[in-house]
């Protein structure tokens, strides 16, 4: 699979059922040795709140990632993700 077909797909959390966002908005941290993708980075959700925190991104790793599909990729993170949803 090439990085281009990935383009566009949503992200979703198994866990929760929350859209994380779209590897279209994103950025992946890759291996330059191997090539591999090591993790997906997410930007912020722009809202109220984004105006006084700092910006930040949420970090998927690559080994939460359980199922590509044509139209979704679905990953599995726990709460450790909530401080991220709850201000984002």
């Amino acid at each position: 699979m090439r990085i281009s077909d990935l383009a566009g797909k949503e992200i979703i959390n198994i866990f929760d059922g929350v859209r994380l966002g779209t590897i279209g908005d994103s950025d992946m941290i890759i291996d330059p040795e191997t090539g591999e993708i090591i993790s997906i980075l997410l930007p912020h959700r722009p809202g109220l709140l984004s105006l006084w925190l700092d910006k930040q991104e949420m970090k998927i790793p690559w080994s939460s990632v359980k199922k590509i599909g044509s139209e979704v990729i679905v990953v599995d993170l726990d709460e450790s993700y909530s401080l991220y949803k709850k201000y984002f």
